[in-house]
């Protein structure tokens, strides 16, 4: 097919994408061309570009979403630092919670001490009255278990569901409502829930991790915009009843005016994108004082957690400890240095600011993900050979800093270490992921989970060696997950966009020798093809390595194919056993006329020298490799 041919088919789905159309007008053009009896490589070149589309839009749809919630949470965080109007901020966070989650109805409730119940503080998208007006009891309905818990709850079946309280009050308006699914996040201040943040529909539907986890964001905003709200009004109060009015508006108007500063210059990094330590030195200009941003393991522990737990600064000797925390995640602290005596409106001040560190973090992570899943699948397209333009490749990997042109290895990484609970061997597979991740950003390369472990396709230096590479890489990964990791490594690569087949077969070679590797006891080592002799030449998968084990034992594995016996296995415990057939016996827990009987079979298929010292050696080979051929059980 002409390059002229391709193009032409590419045209339609690039006008499909420019327009931003549905993912079913990507079927026209071809139901077009098959219609009008196009030619049948003319149909072929359609469909794959078609796919290709159809992940650019994909991709493209992904991005605008998380740039969407990106966007919302920093509107929010902007909204909160200029509070003005408490109803107009929890409005604006249910709005977009109900937007973003694409739900039919979202609402707020908080809870109301005096009456000893709860009530629905803000709803969008309700259309039943009875439902907007409903007052709970404490501890019914699903915002009662999310309160009683202190943690999100989500049902597919709101009726069905049998897990918290029904009463027929809370049942009629939800009746009324017509709802289905109902996913509630509790809105907390320190260790007390204040209220619930829900989003639900009028049908089925199940809640994904990360759409959870979005709302707990805008309920942790709603929680600190119910706190703003509090304390301005208990600042508003003592200043209503002070005696000497002039005097403390006087006082205070500084302290404001760093505080509308501050909020001000916030607002500002956030929508250029600043940094953490940028946050700091701002709040540091305003305070007139040292803020630092530290790690958890720096911060004073009690005091850090005392902050963590009721949302505010905490001081300690001299200092002021502002935990920098989303949800159940420490980041670390703001800490104000050498400022023993802190207006409580500066101590408001570095609350926000911790809690606009936070939200830096979380974006910075996100796009660190981002681009972790975007090097991924890079690097699954090379080994799956699935883009075969090269230029398309060499594009997507300069937007990673990757030069695809240059010398590569591929090195097969995994955890010897197998743990008893599958929980805890997905959360080992996750680090050794993110460890190999963050490795392959700062080489310039590219990494992606597979095949219960982890690959990677790192660029060679000048005057390094695969083998060096391979160790390398071993002890970082090891140091980083804190366990045993083992890593077989491919002979050097070129050209992998011209050629994404190499990098295929390079993953094989690297897979054998890990497989190798850990045949020979030399777990949490690092190697290539290289480092086993005539052993490294048969892995680097040029020699016809099945055609060998054929040759020397297929005989053997036939027979025991055919007759369900145990020849090879019989052949390995012999050589392990130094050629001893008492040993064999012991070795095997049979009797020593069964190992002789066995033996003689052995001799009748390859032949009365297969004991001799050449052959002894090709079939010990023979059987290594066939042992290695054979699929691993992790």
């Amino acid at each position: 097919m002409s390059r002229d041919h391709a193009q032409s088919a590419e045209t339609p789905f690039l006008e499909l994408l420019a327009r931003g159309a549905s993912a079913d007008a990507y079927e026209q053009p071809v139901l077009l061309a098959r219609a009008e009896g196009g030619p049948a490589d003319r149909i072929d070149a359609l469909e794959r570009a078609k796919h290709l589309a159809l992940r650019v839009r994909s991709e493209l749809e992904g991005r605008r979403r998380r740039e969407a919630e990106l966007s919302a949470l920093f509107e929010t965080a902007h909204d909160l630092a200029g509070l003005r109007d408490l109803d107009a901020v929890l409005r604006a966070i249910v709005q977009r919670a109900r937007s973003l989650l694409g739900t039919d109805v979202a609402y707020l409730s908080l809870n109301d001490p005096e009456r000893g119940d709860t009530y629905m503080r803000v709803t969008e998208g309700s259309v039943a009255a009875r439902f907007q007006q409903l007052r709970l009891g404490m501890g019914e309905g699903l915002g009662g278990l999310v309160a009683q818990t202190a943690r999100p709850y989500v049902t597919d079946d709101y009726f069905k569901d049998a897990r918290f309280q029904h009463t027929g009050t809370i049942d009629a308006g939800v009746r009324d409502e017509g709802l289905v699914a109902i996913l509630g996040v509790p809105l907390m201040l320190g260790h007390h829930v204040i209220g619930v943040l829900f989003a639900a529909d009028r049908r089925a539907r199940v809640f994904e991790r990360e759409q959870i986890a979005l709302l707990g964001s805008f309920a942790a905003l709603a929680s600190a915009a119910i706190d703003t709200a509090n304390l301005l009004a208990e600042t508003r109060s003592a200043l209503a009843g002070l005696e000497r009015a002039n005097e403390i508006i006087r006082d205070r108007s500084g302290v404001i005016e760093r505080a509308s500063d501050v909020h001000d210059r916030l607002a500002e990094l956030v929508l250029r994108g600043g940094g953490v330590h940028d946050v700091a030195a701002a709040v540091s200009q305003v305070l007139d004082g040292t803020v630092e941003f530290t790690d958890a393991a720096a911060a004073p522990e009690y005091a850090l957690e005392a902050s963590r737990a009721d949302g505010h600064v905490v001081r300690h000797k001299d200092d002021w400890i502002a935990a920098v925390a989303a949800g159940d995640e420490l980041f670390g602290a703001l800490v104000l240095r050498g400022h023993p005596g802190l207006d409580p409106v500066d101590q408001l001040t570095l609350e926000r600011a911790a809690m606009v560190t936070s939200l830096l973090l979380l974006a910075r992570r996100s796009a660190a993900e981002a681009e972790q899943r975007v090097r991924g699948e890079l690097l699954d397209d090379l080994l799956d050979a699935r883009d075969r333009d090269p230029r398309l490749l060499d594009d997507r990997a300069r937007r990673l800093h990757a030069d695809l042109s240059a010398a590569h290895v591929v090195l097969v990484a995994r955890l010897d270490a197998t743990a008893g609970d599958a929980d805890q061997e997905a959360v080992a597979r996750r680090r050794l992921w993110a460890a190999a991740s963050h490795l392959a950003a700062t080489r310039h390369g590219l990494a992606a989970a597979r095949d219960g472990g982890t690959v990677l396709l790192l660029p060679l230096e000048d005057g390094d060696e695969a083998t060096d590479l391979a160790r390398r890489t071993a002890r970082h990964l090891g140091r980083a997950v804190h366990e045993a990791v083992t890593v077989g490594a491919s002979a050097p690569v070129r050209d992998l966009a011209a050629r994404p087949d190499g990098v295929a077969a390079a993953h094989t070679e690297a897979g054998r020798c890990l497989d190798a590797l850990r045949l020979l006891g030399r777990c949490g080592d690092g190697a290539a093809a290289e480092d086993f002799g005539f052993l490294g030449l048969l892995l680097a998968g040029d020699q016809n390595v099945p055609g060998f084990v054929e040759r020397t034992i297929g005989q053997v594995v036939a027979y025991d194919e055919r007759r369900g016996t145990e020849l090879v296995r019989t052949l390995d415990a012999y050589f392990s056993c130094g050629m001893s057939p008492a040993r064999t016996k012991e070795a095997l827990h049979v009797h020593v006329n069964t190992v002789a009987q066995r033996l003689e079979r052995v001799g009748r298929l390859l032949g009365d020298d297969w004991q001799s010292p050449e052959r002894a050696l090709e079939i010990q080979l023979a059987l290594k490799l066939h042992r290695l051929s054979a699929p691993t059980r992790h």
